[in-house]
């Protein structure tokens, strides 16, 4: 069963530039129970299609549905089943946590809600804070009531936009884990978000978007499968030489090559010596999500220069 369908969705905006196409002609389905990825750059498109999905935008063409229910058509039963975490932290000064949650049940017709807020609370570790003023709360605790909010309802379609950005490690953790317990529960959960280690270990299924069309739709498995073998990862303070240069990914000291098999990897390395470069903490590791999102990102760039259709 289908708990989340886009069909065939774009969205025009028009400026003093002419239009904008944010999306075109976007089409997936998320299965019932799924754990699905939106991966894409800042202002792949991503945002604007879970706006359309939870009926703050309208799409210019398309039609998106919620277990059956259209967004628009049959708006109260779609959004009964939706729960959104979204990117921006919004929140009413005036309440504390509890009666913040208790408020969003009302929202949903809920009288006799307080034991499922208390699992809420003590779940994502807010137990403490519950007679809190919401603004008397840090950033990231207020993330963690955003994140209560969506659920106090129990939608069966959990929507998380960006919900660890600018968070710590112990909240990260904490929203992982009681989110894949929904999960295994039944409940579909659909995530954007820019930590790729994260979607890697948690989604069965990515979609790739970039400029506003999906560039890749795929299983986990079968999407690292398809990467580069193996990666060659080593520190320097060294100049690459300009063959290596144009392969690498370069952060700071940590270099980071594809490396197809070991008779590429040796000669990775000969060149190296060659160049006069010194790597330190030299590892060859999988391909890894992050991997195969820069090549996919790449190579659509290089299709669009040459004129070339993906």
């Amino acid at each position: 069963m289908t708990a989340v369908s886009f069909q065939s969705i774009s969205k025009t905006y028009t400026t003093p530039r002419g239009d904008f196409h944010a999306l075109q002609d976007v089409s997936l389905d998320i299965e019932v129970g799924e754990f699905f990825g939106l991966l894409g750059p800042n202002g792949a498109g991503k945002t604007t299609l879970i706006s359309i999905l939870a009926g703050l935008a309208r799409a210019s063409s398309g039609r998106v549905s919620v277990l059956g229910h259209d967004v628009h058509s049959d708006f109260a039963a779609a959004r009964q089943r939706l729960g959104i975490v979204p990117q921006e932290l919004v929140f009413d000064p005036f309440f504390n946590v509890r009666e913040t949650l208790q408020l969003q049940s009302g929202y949903f017709g809920l009288k006799h809600n307080n034991a499922w807020i208390d699992e809420l609370l003590e779940s994502l570790g807010l137990a403490d804070k519950a007679t809190a003023n919401m603004r008397q709360l840090s950033g990231g605790m207020k993330r963690r009531v955003m994140v209560a909010q969506a659920l106090v309802h129990k939608p069966p379609v959990i929507v998380l936009d960006e919900p660890t950005a600018g968070v710590d490690v112990e909240l990260r953790q904490t929203l992982w884990q009681f989110v894949a317990q929904l999960n295994k529960q039944g409940h579909t959960v659909l995530l954007t978000t820019h930590y790729l280690e994260e979607a890697e270990a948690l989604c069965s299924r990515v979609a790739m978007l970039k400029r506003g069309k999906i560039v890749t739709l795929s299983r986990m498995d079968d999407l690292l499968k398809s990467a580069s073998s193996t990666v060659l990862q080593f520190k320097t303070d060294d100049a690459l030489p300009e063959t290596i240069a144009a392969r690498a990914r370069v952060t700071g000291r940590i270099v980071q090559i594809p490396a197809h098999d070991a008779t590429d990897v040796e000669q990775l390395l000969a060149t190296l010596r060659q160049g006069g470069v010194h790597p330190q903490e030299v590892e060859i590791r999988r391909a890894d999500l992050e991997d195969v999102f820069l090549h996919v990102m790449q190579q659509q760039q290089q299709q669009q220069v040459s004129g070339v259709r993906p």
